[in-house]
């Protein structure tokens, strides 16, 4: 269909093929080793969905606050389990890191996604206490934009923790991929379109909020991160120099990376 190439990411970073099979690699090899350390907090429900999970990842000391990370996959694919190492750097820094799965299209629309997304950071919030910072990557950006919006399902004495939002390469206008093959699963059409593109919808007036991207990303996500940073006049948008699209998120496991200074300080 007539965006599918623009939306194409794999075929358009070397040896893209190979990264899923190497983050879920590297995200067992942490969860075992936290685990067996007892800071990791493991397949705690959120709901009574079969993917209505997440894992809490704990520092080494009382935590300061919630990292709540939110994976991508256009909605279609991938869960918590393909992510656990990027939790590194913020438990290096002393804050607890949640990340879930969640139901995936076709069986759930987005949103009904970004409800569960919700609970879950719900439920993380309830086992920590202090100041949330929020952050997604690709379809992950788009719901932790979409989780701090009016209008959102997140239950608004945890909205009010939140002081921090910072969408990786999101998805800030669904209308584009209602031209992809993939909306056969998708199922987006003009209303959820209109309700669920944040770059559409009134900006938090009370949550920083950095929209990050790679310099070296199809030019579609490009597009989308400065959409939402314009319509969001409040937010900062940094491109990352070099980066493309799957290994963007790669500085979220390096305690004193540029992305995690700008997420916690």
């Amino acid at each position: 269909m007539k965006n599918d190439q623009a939306y194409n990411n794999v075929d358009f970073i070397p040896d893209g093929a190979s990264y899923p099979e190497r983050w879920e690699m590297a995200a067992r090899e942490y969860r075992e080793v936290e685990a067996a350390i007892g800071r990791a907090r493991l397949n705690e429900p959120y709901g009574e969905g079969p993917r209505e999970i997440y894992d809490l990842f704990h520092p080494a000391g009382p935590a300061a606050g919630l990292v709540v990370f939110v994976h991508g996959g256009y909605w279609l694919r991938f869960d918590k389990n393909s992510w656990s190492h990027l939790a590194a750097g913020a438990t290096a820094r002393g804050w607890c890191l949640a990340m879930s799965s969640y139901p995936l299209a076709p069986e759930a629309r987005i949103t009904a996604i970004l409800g569960c997304v919700c609970r879950s950071i719900e439920a993380a919030a309830a086992r920590v206490a202090g100041p949330i910072h929020l952050i997604g990557h690709s379809a992950g950006g788009h719901l932790v934009a979409m989780a701090v919006t009016k209008d959102s399902p997140l239950a608004p004495d945890v909205r009010a923790r939140v002081a921090h939002v910072l969408p990786i390469s999101p998805v800030s206008d669904l209308h584009p991929l209602m031209e992809t093959s993939m909306n056969a699963d998708l199922r987006i059409d003009l209303e959820e379109a209109d309700a669920m593109s944040p770059a559409l919808l009134p900006a938090p007036q009370d949550v920083k909020t950095t929209v990050w991207v790679g310099a070296e990303e199809r030019p579609v996500f490009l597009d989308q991160a400065r959409w939402l940073a314009e319509a969001w006049p409040h937010s900062r948008l940094h491109v990352a120099p070099g980066r493309h699209h799957f290994d963007v998120i790669e500085d979220l496991a390096v305690p004193n990376s540029p992305m995690m200074t700008a997420l916690l300080g």
